[in-house]
């Protein structure tokens, strides 16, 4: 068989094509075993075209994303298939012929910033470095260009970031960092790895508005690799679906997100938070000893583990009175960066809002916006300078202690990264039963069938009670954290970005399952979120803060419907997916 040059074309392969992928097939190599993570996928991109991929956790979209650069995860390999990129098959090259192209000619957005930048090396010094490196630039050239590049993703104040250390940044600024450097030499293709799942929805915006400039402009190819239907809906060209390593569905972007014919794309497209953003409603679920929600240990009351253990006391209920009222709250931070005179940043600045008992308050704005701090001095995690703190109409602004001990039982948290949240160590059992643990409720026995009912109540097996964080999906994480919170009994929960690190369609589950367990227990929800495709899915009231200002609250039909303010009319505009979700 007489094998093509590289720097020939590959049969069928159109000259407008800049990459075409044939039958690439990808295995995982682990402990003995293999495991097909592409299954024979074969797609082309044209230039100056954007191309999506859309899929779940675990469909292979992000290990093809891999394949194209050849920096698989450790144990994964190229089986068979060819990547043809400008003429040139990829698989054939050697490690050096492959670092001439990535970078200069093929650039790559990284999923997870937290892992991606040099720790040791200034935000500027690391753009410079590759601008040097591919584009030959002078070191003052590269200096000046590497602000230039911070300024044109959306950083703020790009000359004092450029000075500054990947951990001084926020996640979402260190993603735009990664998304700099990959445009940074003006590549041919670009293949962003959920490029803007760490971004609000106005930087979300402004970054793929420069995305699609440097398509249509300079004849940029792009591969954007997502689980946000809605991003794929309002950017690509065309659309590639896939499920368990193969592409189920393809196709121009309007005819796949219109017509969708395969059944797991349409189950994609109904569970997209952009494109279907109607506030949920509950479906309660039969009590029964076998159903999810018919434990004995709720009895089909709000939740309140009294009639299991000695200790609890039901929580009168006022009226109509606040579960939880804050009042002209101030927080500030002192920043000291090295050079620099100190100054003082105010993270929250005279906040007041109410959340009624058993409905959903929902805080949304841009990071640094103050809503996760002033969420944290709500639930008595963190201390505000000045401002009240009313819960159930007592001040607990300053409770020590034992009492501090006591409102813990009546507020929990729901932490927005489910990996990081649980102890990876631990089996769900002790999970789950370690608030148990912690105010002595319950002998072992008793704690033990509690994480079994609680496991149902969150629509879990009872079966899983042994296995551990990492035997888990991201959505049955989430739920076992669910799980933990409930375990008190609590009258209200803080849940902050509780489903941004989940695919659409586990997003929507878990969203589901707080409006199902709001409902059967009268829970009240304090909801953080950048969000507002999810916003509009949860909220009865909203609050909209920006530089730790409330610059506009109220009843969230109101809010999402007639805003007053142009920042809240700009943040319901930039959420993706809005057309098509109007066709």
């Amino acid at each position: 068989m007489t094998q093509r040059p590289l720097d020939a074309p590959a049969a069928g392969e159109s000259v407008d094509d800049i990459l075409q992928v044939s039958g690439l097939q990808v295995e995982y190599h682990s402990a003995g075993e293999t495991f097909p993570a592409v299954r024979g996928v074969s797609f082309s991109i044209p230039r100056g075209k954007i191309v999506a991929i859309v899929g779940e956790s675990g469909s292979g979209k992000s290990t093809i994303s891999q394949s194209l650069i050849r920096r698989l995860s450790t144990g994964g390999s190229i089986t068979s298939g060819s990547i043809v990129f400008d003429g040139i098959n990829l698989t054939q090259l050697s490690e050096k012929k492959l670092r001439r192209i990535r970078g200069a000619r093929i650039g790559f957005v990284p999923q997870d910033p937290s892992n991606s930048l040099n720790p040791l090396m200034k935000i500027g010094e690391q753009i410079a470095e590759s601008l040097r490196l591919h584009e030959k630039s002078s070191a003052s050239a590269a200096a000046v260009r590497a602000v230039e590049i911070l300024r044109e993703v959306g950083i703020p104040d790009a000359s004092a970031r450029a000075g500054q250390y990947p951990h001084q940044l926020s996640g979402g600024m260190r993603q735009r960092v990664l998304i700099g450097m990959a445009w940074a030499c003006n590549p041919d293709l670009v293949i962003a790895d959920e490029p803007t799942s760490a971004l609000d929805v106005t930087v979300q915006r402004q970054v793929l508005d420069r995305m699609e400039r440097l398509a249509s402009e300079r004849g940029t190819a792009v591969l954007l690799v997502t689980h946000d239907l809605a991003v794929a809906a309002d950017r690509a060209d065309e659309i590639l679906v896939m499920q368990q390593g193969l592409i189920v569905e393809q196709g121009h972007a309007k005819e796949v997100l219109e017509n969708p014919t395969h059944s797991y794309t349409q189950r994609l497209v109904a569970a997209a938070p952009g494109l279907n953003s109607a506030r949920l409603q509950a479906q309660l679920l039969p009590f029964g000893s076998s159903g999810p929600l018919g434990s004995s240990l709720f009895a089909g009351r709000p939740i309140s583990v009294e009639t299991s253990f000695e200790g609890i006391e039901k929580i009168p209920v006022p009226g109509l009175a606040p579960v939880l009222e804050v009042r002209k709250l101030v927080k500030t931070f002192a920043l000291r960066t090295p050079g620099a005179p100190a100054s003082v940043l105010t993270a929250v600045n005279n906040v007041s809002f109410a959340v009624q008992r058993g409905q959903t308050l929902s805080i949304v704005g841009e990071s640094g916006s103050g809503k996760t701090t002033t969420a944290r001095i709500a639930a008595r995690i963190a201390s505000a300078d000045s401002g009240t703190v009313l819960f159930d109409g007592e001040d607990v602004t300053t409770l020590q202690g034992e009492k501090l001990r006591q409102l813990r039982r009546r507020i929990q948290v729901v932490y927005q990264n489910p990996f990081g949240s649980l102890d990876p160590r631990m089996t769900l059992e002790r999970i789950i039963t370690e608030p148990l643990r912690a105010f002595k409720l319950g002998d072992r026995k008793r704690q033990a069938e509690a994480a079994k009912e609680l496991l149902e109540c969150v629509q879990l097996s009872p079966d899983l009670i042994n296995r551990r964080p990492g035997q888990l999906s991201g959505g049955q994480r989430q739920r076992v954290a669910i799980a933990r919170a409930l375990a008190l009994g609590p009258e209200m929960m803080v849940l902050d970005e509780p489903v941004s690190a989940l695919d659409v369609s586990v997003q929507e589950q878990i969203l589901q399952l707080l409006v199902n367990l709001q409902a059967q227990f009268n829970l009240s929800y304090l909801f953080i979120s950048h969000d507002l495709g999810v916003i509009r899915q949860v909220s009865d009231e909203i609050v909209v803060m920006r530089f730790g200002d409330v610059i506009e609250a109220g009843p969230a039909a109101q809010i999402l419907k007639s805003p007053t303010q142009a920042y809240t009319r700009e943040l319901l505009e930039s959420i993706p997916g809005q057309l098509q979700g109007q066709s």
